[in-house]
């Protein structure tokens, strides 16, 4: 019997480590665009602090993936906190000299941070069995569900008050600083070997691209940048369409916190799902909800069609992308996974920063107000759900010999 005992400590710290260091993200993201607007010399730039966290992340995942191939897991983490740290205080300097652009660097070093809790449900799998790998990385995906109460509700309750300049958001990067600090800490515990040093008989394994040519390592990228991406489209315009709408910050944050936790309630069961029903059933499950959630958002813009629409974005979240990193981390050698978690997560969050970017142009550019501006971006998602969808049926209908 395989012993899982050092995988589910670790999972316990990555558990706690998303819950309290990953509260910075929603916060993020609830105030990023908010902040914008009152900072940047054109409406249409809004989301452009968010854009700049997603394009740290980017750029932040080619080389931090394989430090810790090389270094450990830990140390990586204790690099993503410190940027973070770095990112939160940067930010809250530029809202004391009303700068944008010192606003944009810290936000990009947010984005460090960002990368790094993006290899948490990498980490997971590491010392998991193969049976307990799904179940590992959903478990380290769950931990968000804490952090989806802290961070908007951290938001609502540091900014709330008369003053509506955009210094309300000052606390907000404190608090975040303090968030990341924890995080350090918790690494302490963490218990995950250093991969062995290479030596001239080691496996090479592929190059990257043999590794992102193989089809099921095609699909799987294809799906999580889809299903990453399109969340991230219609998330970062959540606050201005609610806002624009003639509703509050506090509706705006409160509709974010329902949203967060649909992306990581269901973590609980998704890994029993994969391994009950299949990991391309699950995605494909993912892919049509992501389509459903769209569907809700373009009947009204009500209270209740932006917290159905974005309840449904998450919970299609959940299994379009735990579904592709479970199905990544089974298409590739363990001596492989500096290099294809890195290319990964290069090509995801290239997806989400293209994604961030059209957000505010769709929602402050292409209409007359709000509510057009929100049907732009909910009609953006069908080409995307599309590729993802046929991507997936062009896989399941190849030779099983194939794909594997």
């Amino acid at each position: 019997m395989i012993d899982d005992t050092r995988a589910k400590r670790n999972v316990a710290v990555l558990v706690a480590a998303q819950a309290f260091l990953g509260s910075q993200l929603p916060m993020m993201f609830v105030i990023g665009g908010l902040a914008g607007l009152q900072l940047s010399p054109n409406a249409c730039l809004a989301t452009l602090p968010i854009s700049m966290i997603i394009l740290g992340s980017m750029t932040t995942a080619p080389w931090l993936s394989p430090l810790m191939q090389k270094y450990g897991r830990r140390a990586g983490f204790v690099i993503g906190a410190a940027g973070g740290m770095m990112g939160a205080s940067v930010c809250a300097y530029a809202l004391t000299i009303n700068s944008f652009l010192v606003f944009l660097l810290g936000s990009y070093m947010v984005g460090i941070y960002m990368s790094s809790q993006g290899f948490f449900r990498f980490a997971a799998a590491d010392t998991a069995s193969d049976a307990f790998r799904p179940k590992a990385i959903s478990y380290v995906m769950a931990g968000g569900l804490i952090s989806a109460i802290i961070g908007p509700q951290m938001v609502s309750f540091l900014s709330d008050g008369p003053d509506a300049t955009v210094m309300r958001f000052f606390p907000v990067f404190i608090a975040s600083m303090g968030l990341n600090l924890v995080g350090m800490l918790l690494f302490i515990f963490l218990d995950i070997p250093k991969p062995p040093v290479p030596t001239a008989d080691s496996p090479r394994g592929r190059t990257r691209l043999e590794l992102i040519t193989s089809p099921r390592i095609a699909v799987a990228v294809i799906c999580a940048m889809v299903s990453y991406a399109l969340m991230n489209l219609v998330m970062t315009s959540t606050p201005l369409a609610v806002v624009g709408c003639g509703f509050a910050v506090a509706d705006a944050s409160n509709i974010v916190t329902g949203h967060v936790l649909a992306m990581f309630a269901p973590s609980f069961f998704t890994g029993h799902l994969i391994a009950r029903f299949g990991v391309e059933k699950i995605m494909g499950l993912g892919i049509a909800i992501l389509g459903a959630a769209g569907v809700v958002a373009l009947q009204g813009v009500e209270l209740g069609n932006f917290y159905v629409a974005l309840i449904l974005l998450g919970i299609g979240w959940n299994f379009g992308f735990i579904g592709a990193t479970t199905m990544l981390t089974g298409a590739h050698a363990p001596h492989e996974r500096g290099r294809m978690q890195g290319l990964n997560d290069l090509l995801v969050f290239g997806g989400v920063f293209i994604a961030s970017l059209a957000s505010g142009g769709l929602m402050n550019c292409a209409g007359s107000d709000a509510v057009t501006g929100w049907a732009a971006v909910n009609f953006a998602m069908i080409p995307f759900l599309t590729l993802a969808g046929g991507s997936l049926i062009w896989l399941v209908m190849r030779p099983r010999t194939e794909t594997a």
